[in-house]
């Protein structure tokens, strides 16, 4: 397993935080032999369409520029004038194709690791001039697997070759027998048909690298345990992500919170600037417990949601004082003040019982005790 100059073992995988740094690097999964066979490939197969038009272009532009009559001749700038056209009509017949191996060599680049520039990849690097280093990068597994590679190519297109040359050997001698213009359109056809197939060969070894280079850079880019303790600290220690955290926190605990409104029994309020809900369960709880509560904006917030949903809300301002003060969200309202709660809820049940059409309206409470340990005095 790979280790740090520390002798420490990489097991662990590799952070989104090392991989961005790696990225910015230039440290990024490579596949040379996928981008030199993208680039033969689409050389090979544009020749292939193209290659007709493109040699009889050719043929015409070196008949022209060598048939010269006797103005031109005697004409010291007709020669230039006349070279210096080839090599414009030449540029614009190459022009499609060298255009088809530049977008092929970008999207064989950006297909594995994606696109990057990175200014500090082009930065002079003195450890890269150490002879050591470069001796160990020959000898090291990746300077194995590239002599292998190379070999592997060599062996391969060479015996594709090989077969190639036995396979049309006949058509070869065969091009001693025609005419010219005839022996040159053969010879052009044999050329790309077997630049297109050794091309092809390619798939090969780029199948058997892209695999490699990927997991090479996984294991380049993989940490020791204590790289990923320190990395922690480092990024939870910073005081901008702390502060993310807590505000994310209280993002979702608010959204929770709102979401738990509908189902509340009661809303009592201060009646402006403090909202509980209250929710309660004979069944599965001791007492009601609080489910939402907030001052100014959230309460307000609180009863804009409990009028969306008919929630009853019932202003108290002692009342509601005392449970924001003393019961945190999801707990159950302290003993002192469960007389208090439960004529609130004694209203709010025979209230729903009367809008049924099963009762009397209730009179409404007038008198609700707060313990002085729990009372809190009105803001101004």
């Amino acid at each position: 397993m790979a280790e740090n100059k520390d002798g420490q073992e990489r097991s662990e995988d590799a952070s989104q935080k090392r991989l961005d740094e790696a990225r910015e690097k230039g440290q990024i999964p490579r596949s040379r032999e996928f981008n030199t066979m993208v680039m033969m490939v689409a050389g090979s197969v544009s020749l292939f369409i193209m290659g007709d038009d493109l040699m009889r272009d050719f043929a015409d532009m070196l008949r022209d520029g060598l048939t010269l009559d006797r103005n031109i001749i005697f004409d010291r700038f007709g020669i230039i004038d006349g070279i210096a056209r080839m090599f414009k009509e030449a540029a614009a017949m190459l022009a499609p194709f060298m255009l088809i191996s530049v977008v092929a060599a970008i999207v064989s680049s950006v297909v594995i690791g994606g696109w990057s520039f990175s200014p500090k990849a082009l930065a002079f690097k003195a450890e890269k001039l150490n002879p050591i280093s470069g001796l160990k990068r020959i000898f090291a597994l990746r300077g194995l697997v590239e002599l292998l590679k190379a070999l592997a190519k060599f062996l391969l297109v060479g015996g594709v070759a090989v077969l190639l040359m036995q396979r049309l050997s006949d058509e070869i001698l065969s091009l001693g027998y025609q005419e010219t213009g005839a022996a040159l359109g053969h010879s052009g056809e044999i050329l790309i048909f077997s630049f297109l197939i050794l091309s092809l060969v390619l798939i090969l070894i780029a199948a058997v690298d892209i695999p490699f280079q990927l997991w090479d850079h996984a294991q380049n880019m993989k940490m020791t345990k204590q790289e990923v303790r320190d990395e922690f600290k480092d990024t939870e220690g910073k005081p901008e992500v702390k502060s993310r955290v807590r505000q994310m926190q209280r993002e979702i605990a608010q959204r929770r919170m709102m979401e738990a409104v509908p189902d509340a029994d009661v809303i009592i309020t201060n009646p402006t600037h403090y909202a509980v809900a209250l929710k309660y369960d004979g069944l599965n709880m001791r007492a009601p417990r609080v489910v939402a509560k907030g001052k100014n904006l959230i309460a307000a917030q609180i009863r804009g949601r409990a009028e969306e949903h008919n929630v009853p809300i019932f202003t108290a301002p002692p009342l509601a004082r005392a449970i924001f003060f003393s019961t945190e969200l999801e707990q159950e309202i302290p003993a002192g003040l469960y007389f208090a709660v439960a004529q609130v809820l004694a209203y709010i049940y025979q209230l729903k019982t009367a809008h049924s059409g099963a009762g009397y309206a209730p009179e409404i409470p007038s008198e609700l005790t707060v313990p002085d340990e729990y009372f809190h005095p009105a803001e101004d």
